[in-house]
């Protein structure tokens, strides 16, 4: 079982937002600069980090207003929402599987649920077409009942019953939760049950009357980076001042965490320290002390049966034998707690593969690799002492993996899709072989006459950089395109189905392009750290690539080409926007970082001063500052037009760099878009609905820009 340890729980989440839309009259231009006084320093835009404030809040409103006229009120925008709300609220898409308590769990949204259902029904009923659910929480009608907004995050609950939940549930969509005890069978919250107010609380069970709990206590139990410092054990009806603090990390830490592992049969408390996004320190609790994991402090560490499995981000030289990094290793627990370093390889890196991601079922290990950004699938069996891999036969571009339940079954659920290949879920069962088709989304776009084809750009120091490309088959001479990219915290732009991509932009004759840039996990860590800290540029110098490559190949144009990021891949194309207007027709940033000499002090900023570095380190600015957006506006350059969009929820990157960038550009006499949902939190949405507005003015924009007719 892998442990969820802190710095991948709380990753900086990749938002898969791609899209566009028909073309307008003309793109808007830069105003002259000639007509502008000179613009203010960036001290005049600090109103604009108050998020709710009423001066940021007004200038938020009325960006929002001439937005939305010109977007919104555009003769295609009802259609196009329309018809994403309707893949949205889809109710032929599959409803993903969790086997708790002998049942099949699943949240479900759709038209009459927006916020959603949190629902099960038996394996038997979810074989059948149209299964019957029984609903456990109606997350619509709780809103009624209590005027409040939540959001479903999740739901936690104690094994082996799995009867008691903790319920994570969010106002508007942010990172800031309120926990409540759930009883499954009884189907309501449980009477003086646990329950924690909002905040950035870590928390999980250890028994049915205790539970590990990080939140804010007060001052000083939180890290600079937003999240818990401090876990304690709360017993049931005790209040929370009196729960007995276990582990505490350090205010310089990303956040502290302590859980319980079950697996195959055994129970295991760990707890650790996230030193930053790819470093903590881990440890076992037994009998109420901490035995620390003697491992590298960027190894991931997780646990099959009696075994210890270990993810390394660094060679890890073992006498006379050096495990590379991005090599996934796996030894007996017990000898290695006590010194002993025999490991067997399950997985070693090449130049042209990494390690996906893993998972144990009740008697095999599933090892899932990228070679060239493509998935590979092995199941791995212990024969005496050596483990052995077999690989699965399979033609599809994206293969993942799940357990069914790795207590007591072999069988998996995996998913199969790619651009024009809409997902299908089959039960497999690993010793066997044997694979039941279960479910298949319907397609929401015509994929029939689109084909993939991947591309390798050359960077400015010569790295090869794939890319896919989507486009009509036989399609000749350049037509318009979407290029969305990523390139940070080693997230990996796999293939995948695109409905909104599909309906908005490439039904309408566009192509889309996804790259797989440096920074991202797509080589395993060297390809990340090529492009972390004082490398930065290089993710930049290979997005430039990848958009000259499509020139060059007459792909598109330059007027054609856009650019689409969310988070860190917002921060992405606000660096394209300042560095390289001249490549691009159009821009989106979505919940950006814009603004690197202030991130580490917003919100959550400081748990990604691993990946930037640190703005008040002279020499970390120095790099930072040739980069960072909002301090490389210049005026009079001929900039394309650009939306941004953010959302005042968004409690992790701060709405206030979208703001500030938009606020900065038009003191340079620019006009930008813009765009801040009042909900939605990181995600940019709340629910489905506000999702399906959202992506019809990004498209909208897009495709009046971009010439889609």
């Amino acid at each position: 079982m892998k442990l969820r340890t802190s710095p991948h729980a709380l990753c900086l989440l990749l938002l898969a937002c791609g899209g566009s839309a028909p073309p307008s009259p003309a793109p808007r231009a830069p105003a002259p600069a000639v007509s502008t006084p000179d613009a203010p320093n960036d001290d005049a835009f600090l109103y604009l980090e108050d998020v709710q404030g009423e001066r940021a809040l007004a200038f938020a409103r009325a960006h929002n207003a001439v937005s939305e006229k010109e977007l919104a009120g555009h003769p295609g925008f009802k259609a196009l929402e329309e018809r994403l709300r309707a893949i949205y609220s889809s109710k032929e898409k599959i409803p993903r599987p969790s086997f708790e308590a002998g049942m099949i769990r699943n949240f479900w949204t759709d038209a009459d649920h927006p916020r959603g259902l949190w629902r099960q029904t038996t394996l038997a009923e979810y074989r059948k077409k149209e299964p019957a659910w029984t609903t456990l929480i109606d997350v619509d009608a709780l809103n009624k009942a209590e005027n409040e907004s939540w959001v479903f995050h999740e739901a936690s609950c104690l094994r082996p019953r799995q009867r008691r939940c903790l319920v994570h549930l969010s106002r508007g969509g942010g990172d800031a939760e309120v926990v409540r005890e759930f009883d499954t069978e009884k189907k309501e919250w449980v009477k003086g049950g646990f329950t924690l107010p909002e905040a950035k609380s870590t928390v999980g069970w250890k028994d049915e009357d205790t539970i590990y709990v990080g939140t804010d206590f007060g001052p000083g139990s939180m890290t600079t980076s937003g999240y818990a410092r401090i876990m304690k054990e709360w017993k049931r009806g005790a209040p929370l001042g009196e729960a007995k603090v276990v582990f505490e990390g350090k205010e310089s830490d990303v956040a502290a965490y302590c859980g319980r592992e079950w697996d195959h049969g055994r129970m295991r408390d760990v707890c650790g320290r996230a030193l930053d996004f790819e470093h903590d320190e881990a440890f076992l609790r037994e009998g109420g002390k901490l035995v620390k994991i003697d491992k590298p402090d960027d190894a991931e560490v997780g646990f099959w049966a009696d075994e210890i499995v270990l993810r390394l981000r660094s060679d890890w030289k073992l006498g006379d034998r050096t495990h590379r990094k991005g090599s996934l290793v796996i030894g007996g627990l017990r000898p290695f707690l006590e010194g002993k370093r025999e490991l067997q390889v399950l997985f070693e890196p090449t130049e042209a593969s990494s390690l996906d991601g893993w998972n144990g079922t009740k008697t095999r290990i599933v090892v899932n690799t990228l070679v060239d950004v493509k998935n590979e699938v092995h199941v791995f069996e212990k024969k005496g002492t050596v483990w052995v891999g077999k690989p699965l036969a399979e033609n599809v571009t994206s293969l993942s993996v799940k357990p069914f339940d790795s207590e007591t079954s072999d069988d998996v659920w995996l998913y199969r899709e790619d651009f024009n290949l809409p997902p299908s879920l089959d039960l497999w069962t690993t010793t066997t072989g044997k694979r039941e088709p279960l479910k298949k989304n319907p397609s929401f776009f015509d994929a029939g006459n689109l084909e993939v084809a991947q591309h390798f750009a050359t960077s400015k120091d010569g790295t090869k950089i794939p890319y896919f490309e989507v486009g009509r088959k036989g399609q000749t001479g350049p037509t318009p395109t979407l290029l969305e990219a990523y390139g940070g915290f080693e997230v990996s732009l796999n293939a995948a189905y695109l409905p909104a991509d599909g309906a908005a932009w490439l039904d309408a004759g566009g192509t889309y392009v996804q790259a797989n840039l440096r920074g991202g996990g797509e080589y395993g860590p060297r390809w990340h750290e090529a492009a972390m800290k004082a490398n930065r540029q290089r993710a930049y110098d290979d997005l430039a690539a990848v958009a000259q490559d499509l020139v060059q190949r007459k792909v598109t144009t330059k007027a054609q080409l856009g650019v689409i990021g969310a988070s860190n891949g917002g921060l992405l194309t606000s660096v394209m926007l300042t560095q390289h207007p001249e490549l691009f027709g159009a821009i989106v940033s979505q919940v950006p970082l814009t603004d690197m000499r202030r991130f580490h002090k917003l919100l959550a900023g400081a748990s990604w001063m691993g990946e930037y570095g640190d703005p008040d380190r002279p020499e970390d600015w120095a790099y930072l500052s040739k980069f960072s957006p909002l301090q490389n506006i210049e005026r009079g350059r001929p900039y394309p037009p650009v939306l941004y969009a953010t959302s005042t929820k968004d409690d992790r990157v701060h709405p206030g760099h979208a703001r500030k960038m938009v606020a900065k550009l038009e003191a340079n006499g620019y006009q930008p878009l813009y765009y801040e949902n009042i909900e939605g939190g990181h995600g940019g949405a709340a629910d489905i609905t506000q999702r399906a507005y959202l992506d019809a003015l990004v498209f909208t924009f897009l495709r009046t820009r971009l010439g889609v007719k």
